[in-house]
């Protein structure tokens, strides 16, 4: 597995970012941050970035994003009970789907990257992304 670009370890490189408390249950027995855990609070996160960027009321029907791949790179241990900072942006847009990227911070310091390719389908079918949908997806870019 690759390990992530310089730029995706700089929380001001995304556009959003959320603060989330750990849980007592989210430790393993080593008392550090299971991996369900930290696949749970990236996809709360990317949950509220989608949110923000089509609401779910204003698209067709017929319109469905799918999650088609999500990769976590660990980069150290996460402790309870101190608060989590994820954050996250779109960072490539392409014909009928776009890249969530984001990151994990623990006092200071990256513990975790995700990112997640979203499909965009209507009628069952893999289309193109709508005009007003790429402009959304292009306010949440990241910068690196």
């Amino acid at each position: 597995m690759a390990r992530p670009e310089a730029w995706q370890l700089i929380a001001e490189n995304y556009p959003v970012s959320v603060v989330t408390q750990t849980r007592f249950q989210d430790i393993d027995p080593n008392r550090h941050l299971n991996n369900v855990a930290f696949a749970s609070m990236f996809e709360n996160a990317r949950v509220r970035l989608n949110r923000a960027l089509r609401p779910w009321g204003d698209r067709p029907k017929n319109e469905r994003s799918m999650v088609a791949a999500v990769t976590i790179n660990y980069l150290r241990e996460g402790q309870y009970p101190d608060d989590v900072e994820i954050s996250s942006g779109v960072s490539k847009i392409g014909t009928s789907s776009y890249v969530i990227a984001q990151a994990m911070f623990q006092n200071g310091h990256c513990i975790a990257t995700c990112d997640s390719i979203i499909v965009c389908r209507t009628d069952g079918e893999g289309k193109p992304l709508r005009a007003e949908v790429v402009a959304e997806l292009e306010k949440m870019r990241t910068t690196g």
